[in-house]
């Protein structure tokens, strides 16, 4: 079986970007967020639930989930974003199990923005949280969004801060503009090829 690695960072922090550079070095990558998008519109269990919580509504006869109306459900309700949590969390989970029992490599990717409060880190053997000043973050989103910058602060609040997830984390990748990031991906490849863990 493959060592484990979570990898999780705030938004604009630019963990798909060193995911996308493990991805070059050959390295297996799940995205878990990727995933759950997906199995709102292709798992049976999720979208009958949806739909028993919010209505045949919640999904269009064209694109599948409604988006924008289960966002603006879950975004300022806590119990609501519980729920729908508690839904696609153990799907996703099934599908990490069995996209991991088809690896070879010496380790894999996990990319997950929620990996610590959702637990996933549980199912990890190393974690790298990825982080850049939050000034830079907001420049990231809202020139890639094409959005406000007080709408990514809205965002980064719903989010734990990094100095809660450091506490989890194994390892730490700066993402700042002016550290590159590349050798410091390379230098945890390599120690994670030789040795099976990143210390």
């Amino acid at each position: 079986m493959p060592v484990t690695v979570g990898i999780t960072g705030g938004i604009g922090s630019g963990k798909s970007t060193v995911c996308q550079v493990f991805r070059l070095l050959g390295v297996p990558v799940f995205e878990a967020d990727i995933v759950a998008k997906t199995l709102l519109n292709t798992n049976d269990k999720i979208k009958n639930s949806l739909i028993r919580l919010y209505g045949k509504e919640i999904y269009t006869p064209e694109s599948g989930i409604d988006r924008k109306k289960l966002a603006e459900i879950i975004f300022n309700d806590d119990i609501q974003l519980t729920k729908v949590n508690e839904l696609i969390h153990p799907e996703v989970r099934n599908e990490y199990r069995n996209w991991l029992e088809k690896q070879v490599s010496a380790y894999v990717i996990h990319e997950a923005a929620i990996l610590f409060e959702s637990g996933f880190y549980k199912m990890m053997d190393f974690t790298i949280l990825v982080t850049a000043p939050e000034n830079i973050r907001i420049e990231r989103v809202v020139k890639r969004d094409k959005t406000d910058s007080e709408k990514v602060k809205e965002r980064i609040q719903k989010q734990w801060s990094d100095s809660e997830k450091r506490k989890l984390a194994s390892l730490e990748i700066i993402n700042d503009n002016h550290q590159l990031i590349v050798p410091q991906i390379v230098k945890i490849d390599k120690t994670l090829r030789e040795n099976g863990k990143i210390w």
